[in-house]
């Protein structure tokens, strides 16, 4: 049920996020991208559609079905899924040009989310860049705080846990000024309730 109510009515309402990010993110068709916690797939998919080159990770088996089925479906040669932990990524240093997460670092402790986004840098091209989509903290609107903590405190146990935490330590801020990394730009999404972020990975080459 999960899994329908997500296909069904979470990825229709993130259809235009999906869409806009390559286009926010200046990514080309060409450019290999990494999708973090991918779900359904529908980012990468989409991703994939405008000619890039795409890979989903996922700890989800059934999302990761799903996910493949749809590619299959849209017949995208150029988009692969993957089971693999986002803690500990299968892919060589400085592999990807982009690497993006959306509404995934959000239930997450700190020492997980941590080491996902450690990940990420770690796969991503010392000149390319890290997305993050989530929920703002603090809150654009107080409706649409009050709309997130309800549907958190639903998903409960771990993702409730997680969701707290990430409040608590600042969102998106904290994990900008964690890992000291540099934004380039911004912006919010439906009304307020979300936001996007992308960072430049500005590490040198370790030699």
């Amino acid at each position: 049920m999960f899994l329908l109510n997500y296909e069904t009515v979470v990825d229709p309402l993130l259809r235009d996020v999906r869409a806009l990010t390559p286009e926010f993110c200046e990514m080309k068709p060409g450019n290999r991208v990494l999708d973090v916690c991918c779900g359904t797939g529908a980012q990468v998919l989409e991703y994939g559609r405008q000619g890039i080159e795409a890979i989903g990770i996922d700890m989800d088996p059934n999302m990761l079905r799903m996910a493949a089925r749809n590619r299959i479906k849209r017949n995208l040669l150029n988009v692969s899924f993957y089971l693999a932990d986002a803690t500990a990524l299968p892919f060589p240093d400085y592999f990807f040009d982009y690497v993006s997460i959306s509404l995934a670092l959000h239930d997450k402790t700190s020492p997980i989310r941590y080491r996902v986004v450690s990940e990420m840098l770690r796969v991503a091209r010392p000149d390319g860049a890290l997305i993050f989509i989530d929920y703002p903290v603090p809150p654009v609107s107080h409706n649409w705080d009050f709309f997130a903590r309800g549907i958190e405190f639903i998903a409960g146990g771990e993702h409730y846990r997680g969701f707290k935490d990430f409040v608590a330590a600042g969102g998106i801020e904290d994990v900008i000024k964690t890992f000291d990394l540099t934004e380039d730009k911004r912006v919010c999404l439906k009304d307020g309730l979300l936001v996007m972020v992308a960072v430049k990975n500005r590490r040198p080459l370790q030699t």
